[in-house]
């Protein structure tokens, strides 16, 4: 029996199983590749100090960073590309590497860099998962973090300022959007019918960029522009992700009913032990019902009675 797989990944909103991109990358391709994972959501109870996530973790093995996770399950038989040729698998790792240079970049600058984003969004919503004080200073961490990714793959001459560098991340991300939109074109994934490693990460980088309400959308509004993509992220939102029309999700459902099932069961068998005992009861031999002897009390019982009830 195969070891079981636990995913720590950051929660859902907005509809998505996730808002954090590189578990988004994840548990879709977790869901293409039928990895049964066992995800656990970080919520105000966790006691972790980085948000590094997501992470992986079977009986004998810790894994981080979405490739790695991939490559991992991937050697655990859980494959969503084998049927890709090997130009689709070099395209994959070509259109990987476009994404995290031109895409990422935006996408962090639009969460954790944008201020109006960060301080009504982004801030308010990971802090809420995180216990004190690391509420109070993991999002801040974060955004430093991102800020620091951004400037070290564009903050190299002749981009020194952040408004500049701010300028050409949206180009680029605009650019790769289009290059995603017309490479994507009617197909319902990036090779055809069945989704692969390649539709994850897409998936992953475009999803929280496309649900999540931000004040300020400038990326956003040029994705909404591009049909085939938000087509393309509600498919897989519905197809793989779909919730009920109660909020509960297809495995929280099989959870729901099973338990309605087991409440079920426990009925039936009380009213199978009522139905039963009351055959016994009807078969049981009938005796006449017995009269309480009456009391019958002396003259002075009586007298001492009745000044009780009397007295104050």
């Amino acid at each position: 029996m195969a070891a079981p797989l636990e995913l720590r990944c950051w929660g859902g909103g907005w509809g998505l199983p996730s808002v954090h991109s590189e578990s988004l990358v994840v548990m879709a391709y977790a869901k293409f590749s039928g990895a049964p994972l066992k995800v656990n959501v970080i919520d105000n109870t966790w006691r972790g100090s980085r948000g590094d996530v997501p992470v992986l973790t079977t009986e004998d093995s810790i894994v981080s960073q979405p490739a790695k996770i991939l490559n991992f399950l991937r050697k655990q038989k859980y494959n969503a590309d084998y049927e890709l040729s090997a130009k689709q698998g070099a395209d994959t790792l070509a259109y990987i590497a476009l994404l995290e240079e031109k895409l990422l970049p935006a996408v962090l600058h639009t969460f954790w860099v944008e201020t109006d984003n960060y301080f009504t969004v982004t801030k308010p919503w990971f802090a809420s998962r995180m216990p004190f004080p690391l509420s109070l200073i993991l999002p801040g961490r974060m955004s430093k973090g991102a800020l620091n990714r951004i400037l070290l793959t564009r903050g190299e001459p002749p981009l020194y300022h952040l408004r500049d560098v701010e300028a050409q991340i949206y180009r680029d991300a605009k650019e790769c959007l289009n290059l995603l939109s017309n490479r994507l074109g009617t197909s319902q994934f990036f090779f055809g019918d069945t989704p692969s490693t390649l539709d994850a990460y897409v998936f992953g980088f475009l999803a929280p960029l496309y649900k999540v309400c931000f004040p300020k959308v400038q990326l956003q509004e040029h994705l909404k522009q591009l049909s085939n993509l938000c087509r393309f992220c509600d498919d897989i939102l519905n197809s793989y992700f779909r919730l009920s029309l109660g909020g509960i999700s297809p495995a929280g459902q099989e959870t729901v009913d099973a338990n309605l099932q087991k409440l079920t069961q426990l009925v039936n068998k009380e009213s199978n032990l009522i139905e039963k005992m009351d055959d016994n009861l009807r078969q049981s031999p009938q005796l006449p019902p017995r009269k309480l002897p009456t009391l019958k009390l002396t003259p002075a019982e009586e007298e001492s009675n009745s000044s009780q009830r009397l007295s104050p």
